[in-house]
């Protein structure tokens, strides 16, 4: 990879490090420091976290409806700046109103920048042969989170994020120059179809969008779930930095896995090991059992997304801002729902075993759901397509 197309795919990277694995995920170490401090209940904190979802849908509709392709790395930009305003913000707020409305903008944000990278940077990588690598983009999102949960015991939580994503934010806008949404794809001869047809898209949405609905739980509460533990009377952010650790690596090889053994049965498999994650704190409660499940979740959820996103970029590589968004926005409603219903039963049961429990069925459903796309990538394998 040359030097150009090496800082460019680390642009992309960093701007995942400040939208998604700090300006979205940071919420979850620091939600047990914020009820500790100001004394709200898991309703609340679910109508916070879902406020971020929603402003997540309408992001990812937004981004997918606009006809942004010309304006791309501007649209980046704007929005990496709204991200890293509304982290600061969130510091120097103790309203519920005004949290509410941060991060909601915040949601907005992370869509824009997901969509939008995911957008350029899978582009690129096509036009120069290294699909493969998008593996490295999305490991951005574990990156942000192995670096939050070291941030937040040391420094100003919210306002110290904010800080560091700024500097991050300094070298994207350095190498995501105008000429970066420029991409020229190189002629070539055969291309080996291994993906199910279009038609089959809708299957792909339907279990991202349990996934979504799923795995937010988890992503949500896990530090906070922990924390109330008598396993964890401090530092249950070590949970969160397992997630992130795991994370890190995870795109990487899911996409390795799909080049070996296509990208449906390995979504299959990641969900599969994901649904078990989510539900083994709820059967078993040890420092042990939520290290266990960190590690799972952190090895897959985006994992998912970047097997998820890079499939149906394949499946529509005409219009690859559009499916991804259609995808991302799929995946918020069900990020939106999650976090209230998990709240409400929390509420009920005094526990979050019900909502763990459910939310792992929700992503073995999602699993299920896609065995049927297996046999196209067996009929499709070794079909040459000539461009």
């Amino acid at each position: 990879m040359k030097k150009q197309s090496f800082l460019f795919l680390i642009g992309g990277i960093l701007s995942l490090i400040i939208a998604m694995g700090i300006g979205r995920f940071a919420y979850t170490p620091i939600l047990p420091l914020m009820q500790k401090d100001l004394s709200f209940s898991n309703t609340v904190a679910g109508y916070i976290a879902s406020s971020n979802y929603a402003g997540y849908l309408l992001g990812a509709i937004l981004a997918g409806a606009i006809p942004l392709k010309k304006y791309r790395v501007i649209s980046l930009r704007i929005s990496l700046m709204i991200s890293i305003l509304t982290t600061a913000l969130m510091g120097l707020t103790y309203s519920n109103l005004l949290w509410y409305v941060l991060r909601f903008l915040s949601g907005v944000s992370s869509a824009f920048v997901l969509v939008l990278a995911s957008g350029i940077v899978l582009d690129k990588l096509a036009a120069i042969s290294k699909t493969s690598w998008s593996g490295l983009l999305y490991g951005g999102v574990g990156l942000g989170i192995f670096l939050s949960s070291l941030i937040i015991p040391n420094l100003n939580q919210w306002i110290g994020l904010a800080i560091v994503s700024g500097v991050l934010a300094f070298f994207v806008w350095i190498w995501f120059d105008e000429t970066s949404n420029v991409v020229e794809m190189k002629n070539k001869q055969e291309i080996f179809a291994q993906v199910p047809p279009t038609k089959w898209l809708i299957w792909l949405i339907i279990a991202y969008g349990l996934e979504g609905l799923g795995y937010i739980i988890t992503g949500t509460f896990i530090v906070s779930i922990a924390e109330k533990t008598s396993s964890f009377h401090k530092g249950a952010t070590l949970v969160w930095m397992m997630v992130g650790l795991a994370a890190i690596p995870s795109c990487l090889i899911w996409s390795l896995l799909a080049k070996k053994w296509g990208y449906v049965k390995s979504l299959v498999l990641a969900m599969a090991l994901q649904s078990l994650g989510i539900a083994m704190p709820a059967f078993w409660i040890s420092k042990t059992s939520f290290i266990i499940s960190a590690l799972l979740f952190g090895a897959t959820f985006m994992g998912i997304t970047t097997l998820a996103t890079t499939l149906g970029r394949q499946m529509n590589p005409s219009n690859s801002s559009r499916t991804i968004g259609i995808l991302t926005a799929i995946y918020a409603i069900g990020q939106l729902i999650g976090p209230i219903l998990a709240g409400v039963l929390s509420l009920f049961t005094h526990n979050f075993n019900t909502a763990l429990i459910g939310a792992s069925s929700i992503v073995l459903i999602g699993a299920g759901m896609l065995l049927n796309g297996i046999q196209f990538e067996r009929k499709s394998k070794g079909i040459l397509i000539s461009k």
